[in-house]
């Protein structure tokens, strides 16, 4: 197969496709045989009718029309992947010569995604700050409070309620009068501060005491049917419960860990926290080179594209509302923001990430990357495991639904960032901008000398 390529607009292409006269003869004949099998004509056995008699009989339109949707969209595939083009939309096919005995010849328009070429000094030696890991005793005390908090005890008291109180209350719900049922409790163990029922509640109680009543008027923030609903509640106080933690002690060690000392405790989320720091750090340093690489590239991009990516991104949005129980636009109206903000920011966030994947995709082309069986094969395990499936049962479903082409396309566009990242220049945050930084976890001694990068 044959095929040539011309560009006819800034993100269009026409490919002219030329099948082989011995080619384009199996397919056709593959596709009178799928035809006989779907006919019956009394005097032949199914699937043995002749060609003649189908073309007399069915019509030898219905038999071209079988083989243009049947091996037509192969080689426009085989086309594609030979040119290494990846279409953004559908494309439009003329038939400019379908013959018998002849090359099948057809013309296929289509808008396809930009295909960036990269030379190393675009993409390498960009340079970054590494934002610094530094773990303080008040963030130590703060994780071991928070432990207390898990093993605290609630306990009646006297006196008004205070923020982190827990109250008991009956709380009605109603419109105009009308109970709202979602919205109605008794006997409620209300956490203060939770906004369960929107924020001026939470003020209104503080400094409250068992048996008064609270009346005002809210609307309910985002969760369930009555979300972002106006409201009127009426609440009764009966019981206000406070929490009683555990002295931080080395018994609270005990029971809390597998630590038998406070400061062995300690020890540990000191650790936990700089680990934590040092991903956050890593995380940081990736976007930042990624971002900082996308800046120096121009780019221009098709419309189709980033069209596609915005609606990806509001159907995405579109499932998060629904998973709390409530539709997009109620859930931006709670929110306060208006659907034309909320777009324009999801078109400013698809414009960036298109522009990244593109710059990440050039940049695997210039360096030669590819994955690998093994790398492929890790990543599908990895996903069995979160689903809690059997690795083949998902590798098996990834590659019936192509989706495990978008997966091996993740792994490159990752190894392509690993070598931004390698190939950048990252300094301390705050560190002036002459002062080299020594090697570390995001850039390793082996990296290329300064002068070597752009």
């Amino acid at each position: 197969m044959q095929t040539t390529v011309e560009r006819t607009d800034r993100h269009t292409v026409r490919l002219t496709i030329e099948v082989p006269p011995e080619e384009f003869g199996r397919d056709l004949d593959r596709a009178y045989r799928k035809v006989a099998q779907q006919v019956r004509i009394p005097g032949f056995r199914k699937g043995k009718v002749p060609r003649k008699v189908i073309d007399a009989q069915i019509g030898r339109e219905a038999v071209l029309g079988e083989f243009l949707e049947d091996a037509v969209p192969g080689y426009y595939r085989d086309a594609l992947r030979e040119n290494d083009l990846a279409p953004i939309a559908e494309p439009d096919v003329d038939l400019e010569q379908l013959e018998e005995g002849k090359p099948l010849v057809f013309t296929v328009t289509v808008e396809v995604r930009p295909r960036l070429k990269l030379e190393a000094s675009d993409y390498r030696g960009v340079q970054v700050e590494r934002p610094p890991v530094q773990v303080t005793e008040e963030e130590v005390d703060r994780l071991v409070d928070s432990l207390r908090e898990r093993f605290a005890e609630l306990e009646p008291v006297a006196r008004p309620i205070r923020p982190g109180d827990y109250a008991v209350i009956d709380v009605r719900a109603s419109v105009h009068g009308e109970e709202v049922p979602e919205a109605t409790r008794s006997d409620h163990l209300y956490a203060v501060g939770s906004g369960e029922f929107g924020a001026k509640l939470d003020a209104e109680l503080e400094g409250k005491r068992v048996g008064e009543i609270l009346k005002l008027n809210d609307t309910l923030p985002p969760r369930g049917d009555e979300a972002g609903r106006e409201v009127s509640l009426q609440v009764l106080v009966k019981e206000v419960k406070g929490k009683r933690l555990p002295e931080a002690d080395d018994a609270f060690a005990r029971t809390a860990s597998e630590f038998d000392t406070l400061q062995e405790l300690r020890e540990s989320l000191r650790e936990q926290l700089r680990q934590n720091k040092e991903r956050s750090a890593d995380a940081a340093v990736r976007d930042r080179v990624l971002a900082a690489v996308t800046e120096r590239i121009e780019l221009d991009l098709p419309d189709k594209l980033i069209d596609e990516e915005t609606e990806h991104r509001v159907l995405h949005a579109r499932e998060r509302a629904e998973q709390l129980g409530m539709s997009l636009d109620r859930l931006l109206e709670a929110q306060g923001v208006d659907e034309l903000r909320f777009r324009a920011d999801a078109r400013a966030h698809a414009l960036r990430a298109v522009k990244a994947d593109l710059v990440l995709e050039a940049v695997a082309r210039a360096e030669g990357i590819q994955v690998t069986a093994e790398e492929l094969g890790r990543e599908i395990a990895g996903l069995a495991s979160a689903l809690g499936r059997d690795t083949e049962e998902v590798a098996k479903s990834l590659d019936r639904t192509g989706q495990v082409v978008s997966l091996a396309g993740d792994i490159i566009r990752s190894k392509a960032l690993d070598v931004l990242v390698e190939h950048a220049k990252i300094s301390p945050e705050g560190a002036d901008a002459g002062e080299p930084s020594p090697p570390g976890p995001s850039e390793p001694e082996s990296a290329e000398p300064a002068e070597e990068t752009s």
